[in-house]
């Protein structure tokens, strides 16, 4: 005769595995099913002389259909998120190699290569220009930015300073200013960079740029794809 071997021990061999946990077996959390059971106890139960009021049962009732299409929700929106990131980063990828532009007043000039940026024209602003600084300072050289009527202001310097010598590579310091209304004012300058890659999952959730001579620049911060 055989000898019978009891489930504890075939678990034990990892012969025989245990049902995954449910709601429904779960002491630490409360189902629909086990919500209506107790409702119906509640009912069941009640004192006739004392019955259950119809507004706190109704009310009980909306609770707790609040709470489970909250969580259905958020589920949702779960999903939604993984997708939509999934989506995002495909579409990111797709920037490797192209050139953005992106917010910074330091740019790199690549040897024999050019330094391009742009600067934010406000309405009615006039006489642009954008000067070139060594990072030590020392002014090398002075554009003129072409109109733009409330725009972008593109420019481009291919690395001959002021009195005509050839700068060297390396990081260079933007300034921009234009009249407006009578007072000269500082506007936003942007630079131009190739991107080298994509990084995901960063600590606020979205996706960065590497970029050529800047730096990781959040995705959300590109002011033009050139």
């Amino acid at each position: 005769m055989t000898p019978a071997i009891d489930t504890a021990t075939l678990q034990k061999l990892g012969l025989l595995q245990s049902p995954p946990r449910t709601t429904a077996n779960d002491p630490s959390k409360l189902g629909q099913s086990d919500f209506l059971k107790l409702m119906t106890t509640q009912l069941q139960n009640q004192d006739p002389l004392q019955p259950l009021d119809s507004t706190q049962f109704l009310s009980q009732m909306a609770q707790f259909g609040t709470v489970s299409g909250i969580d259905a929700l958020q589920k949702s929106f779960g999903r939604f998120s993984t997708a939509f990131t999934a989506n995002q980063a495909l579409q990111a990828a797709g920037l490797v190699g192209r050139t953005v532009l992106v917010p910074q007043d330091v740019g790199t000039l690549s040897a024999g290569g050019v330094l391009q940026g742009a600067a934010q024209m406000p309405i009615g602003a006039a006489g642009g220009t954008v000067k070139i600084y060594d990072m030590n300072g020392q002014l090398v050289r002075t554009l003129q930015l072409d109109p733009a009527v409330g725009g972008l202001a593109h420019f481009r310097w291919n690395g001959v300073e002021d009195n005509g010598s050839r700068a060297p590579a390396g990081a260079y310091q933007m300034r921009a200013g234009a009249g407006v209304g009578g007072k000269s004012t500082a506007l936003q300058t942007y630079v131009a960079a190739p991107v080298a890659s994509v990084i995901l999952g960063n600590s606020k959730g979205g996706l960065t740029l590497d970029l050529e001579g800047v730096g990781p620049v959040a995705l959300s911060e590109v002011k033009q794809i050139m």
